[in-house]
């Protein structure tokens, strides 16, 4: 879907501008002359494409993400202003310098170059305004479409976290074991049920928006670790380590989770070895900086994957690519003993 219309925009741009240039040809012929007139369509045309281009391909996406609308406007006057400039030189050098002899010194060209300024301010603007508006079409399409899509992807997010929340197989492990600490060790179990409670609130009452706080956020992973972690005793050696600095950033809800639960889920479990996961989090300078490490055996990682952690991985990279183009960089690297997933994300003001 995308090269065919990547394709149609290109022609366009091609049949734009070669229709330009020949109304331009046709225009300048009848005062100028063929060759003139082909010497200064052909100026104008390049000089047009290249400023045009720059701020319609630079500037104007630019000010439509960052929202810097009238920094974009004084941009386009300022090249409003410098091709006016460029076609008056044109018209002043080419047109009139073919037809007769300038005057000998530069001071005599001034009214001749600012005739041609005057003339050239409309002809400059249109050709700005017609390229910004045929731009502005394709990026509000494509905004439009990234919006639709990344609907889609929280639709999905969202029927997978009902689908997540009503999984009596994890509820029953976590209420089994619940149920088994009440008879060894009540505190601890109540303990574990509060940190559960508070798991599933989070889910059902906050994550119903595309942005949460972020200490909301890493509060929630903090529950989630402490509840793999008391279910996984001393079989496992968990470490997690989190620094939070600015903790009324923003993020989108639930977007590491997905990498907690594989590490907890593919751990290496191989009689006589003890297991271990490694949780970095960190954010400084308005970016997060999250680690997380697993001990893994071939034997045992993808031997049992059925799908979910698949779909899993690749729901947090749709996620990414939407919500966060540009500025995101995810690594998941592994080895013959560890699996390691690397994400660097600038957080949202």
């Amino acid at each position: 879907m995308t090269k065919p219309f990547v394709l149609r925009e290109y022609i366009f741009i091609v049949i734009f501008w070669l229709v330009f240039a020949i109304a331009l040809w046709f225009n300048f012929q009848d005062s100028s002359g063929s060759y003139a007139a082909l010497i200064q369509s052909f100026i104008i045309v390049i000089s047009s494409f290249i400023f045009t281009h720059y701020l319609t391909n630079k500037l104007l996406p630019k000010a439509l993400r960052l929202k810097k609308k009238r920094t974009f406007l004084l941009q386009a006057v300022f090249i409003i202003l410098l091709l006016s400039l460029i076609y008056s030189f044109v018209f002043t050098y080419i047109e009139v310098g073919l037809k007769r002899s300038l005057p000998p010194h530069f001071s005599d060209h001034l009214p001749i170059l600012w005739k041609g300024f005057y003339l050239a301010l409309p002809a400059s603007f249109l050709i700005c305004g017609a390229t910004c508006g045929i731009k502005f079409y394709q990026e509000h399409g494509k905004i439009e479409r990234d919006h639709i899509l990344l609907q889609q992807a929280h639709l999905e997010n969202q029927l997978k976290l009902l689908q997540d929340q009503i999984n009596p197989h994890l509820v029953f492990n976590i209420m089994n074991h619940i149920h088994i600490l009440m008879k060894t060790d009540t505190q601890l179990a109540d303990f574990l049920l509060m940190k559960f409670s508070d798991i599933l609130r989070y889910q059902l009452y906050h994550c119903n928006q595309p942005l949460v706080l972020l200490d909301k956020e890493i509060e929630y992973l903090q529950n989630l670790v402490e509840v793999e972690k008391l279910r996984w005793g001393n079989e496992l050696n968990v470490q997690a380590t989190w620094d939070i600095n600015y903790k009324k950033a923003n993020i989108a809800p639930l977007l590491l989770v997905p990498f907690i639960e594989n590490a907890f889920k593919y751990v290496c479990r191989l009689p006589g070895h003890k297991g271990y996961v490694k949780i970095i989090c960190k954010e400084e300078n308005e970016k997060l900086f999250f680690y997380v490490e697993n001990s893994y055996s071939d034997m045992t990682l993808y031997k049992k994957k059925d799908g979910t952690g698949g779909i899993g991985l690749q729901n947090v990279k749709k996620r990414l690519k939407l919500q966060y183009p540009d500025s995101h960089d995810l690594k998941i690297e592994s080895n013959d003993l560890v699996y390691t997933v690397t994400l660097t994300l600038e957080l949202s003001q």
